[in-house]
C-alpha cells in the first residue's frame, strides 16, 4: 500500500528540521564570539541581542517534529496500546518549540538558564527518547517497519543514556564533564537528528499508511 502524498509531503519535515536547526545554530554561533559551542548549551544562544532567532528555531524546529510524528503516526500500523510512542514524540516536539517561550537570559553578562526553561529542555529529550524507544515496539509489529524497529529502539536509548550524562555529569556548575556540555548535547541531538531523517526518507520511500480512525 502506498503511501499518500499527504503523509509523504508531512514527512519532509523529518528532513527540513535538522537541516533549518543545525544551520541557524552554525550561524548564530559565528554572529557571537564569546559563544562555545564545545562548553555551552545551543539554548544559551538565546540569551544574546539576536536571541530571538535561536527562538525561532525552537518554535518552527518544534512544529516540525510534530509533523514528523504525525506522518510516521500515519505510516505505521496501528498496534495494541501503540499509541503512546506517538504521543510522547508529539510531547517531545511540543515541548521543543515551548523552549523559545522560556529563553535564557544574560545576567550581570553571564547566559542564565530560567527554570521553565529547563523544565521543557528536560521534557523535549526525556520524552523524545522514550518515545522513541516506545514506537520502536508498534514498529515491529509492521514488516515494512520492522527493519528499523531496532536502529529506533537504540537510537532512543541513547539519546537517553546521552541525556542523563548530560544532566547529572555535564550541565552544572562543577560538575566533571561540565566543558564538554556543548559537545555532548550536540552528539544527543545528532542522533536525534539523524534518526528523523531516516524516519522520514522511510516514509517518503512508501511505508504502509494505518487507517486514522480513532488512533489519531
Amino acid at each position: 500500500m502506498t503511501t499518500p502524498s499527504r503523509t509523504r509531503t508531512l514527512a519532509l519535515a523529518g528532513v527540513v528540521a535538522p537541516v533549518w536547526f543545525t544551520a541557524m545554530v552554525a550561524i548564530q554561533g559565528e554572529l557571537y564570539p564569546r559563544y562555545s559551542h564545545v562548553t555551552m548549551p545551543i539554548s544559551a544562544l538565546a540569551a544574546w541581542p539576536m536571541g530571538w532567532m535561536q527562538n525561532l528555531t525552537f518554535a518552527v524546529a518544534g512544529v516540525l517534529v510534530v509533523a514528523l510524528v504525525t506522518a510516521l503516526h500515519r505510516s505505521v500500523r496501528p498496534a495494541h496500546r501503540g499509541d503512546a510512542g506517538r504521543v510522547l514524540l508529539v510531547i517531545g516536539g511540543a515541548a521543543l518549540a515551548m523552549n523559545a517561550v522560556f529563553p535564557w537570559k544574560m545576567v550581570d553578562g553571564v547566559p542564565a538558564e530560567p527554570t521553565a526553561h529547563a523544565a521543557t529542555a528536560i521534557t523535549t529529550f526525556l520524552a523524545t527518547a522514550l518515545g522513541m524507544i516506545v514506537i520502536s515496539r508498534r514498529m515491529t509489529t509492521d514488516e515494512r517497519w520492522r527493519g528499523l524497529a531496532g536502529y529506533t529502539r537504540w537510537s532512543g536509548a541513547l539519546v537517553l543514556v546521552l541525556f542523563l550524562v548530560l544532566g547529572f555529569l555535564a550541565i552544572e556548575e562543577g560538575a566533571p564533564l561540565h566543558r564538554w556540555t556543548g559537545l555532548i548535547q550536540r552528539v544527543l541531538v545528532a542522533v536525534w537528528f539523524v534518526w528523523m531523517i531516516v524516519v522520514a526518507l522511510r516514509v517518503r520511500a512508501g511505508g504502509r499508511t494505518a487507517d486514522l480512525g480513532p488512533h489519531w
